[in-house]
């Protein structure tokens, strides 16, 4: 993976608050940023993913037909051996 280096404008509170932050978890100012940048990022990620699943599971169709075939593999293990897991 290519590293690039970039700079950013920040004001001597946040980053002083940032530093306290990354002393106080062992690690650099710039592995700690870093770090709060991957997991917003992924956060906004998850949070589009969960709306899209929302949107989808939504559709009243498809959730009757997804409580259908749910009831129906229920029903279709219950005849299944004893075996176990």
């Amino acid at each position: 993976m290519a590293i690039h280096k970039t700079s950013l404008a920040i004001d001597d509170e946040l980053l002083s608050e940032i530093d306290r932050a990354a002393t106080e978890r062992g690690e650099s100012r710039n592995r700690f940023v870093v770090e709060v940048l991957r997991r917003a990022v992924r956060a906004r990620r998850d949070a589009q993913i969960t709306k899209s699943l929302d949107e989808l599971f939504a559709d009243e169709d498809l959730r009757l037909e997804q409580l259908r075939v749910a009831e129906e593999l229920g029903s279709a293990m219950a005849y299944e051996t004893d075996e176990k897991w």
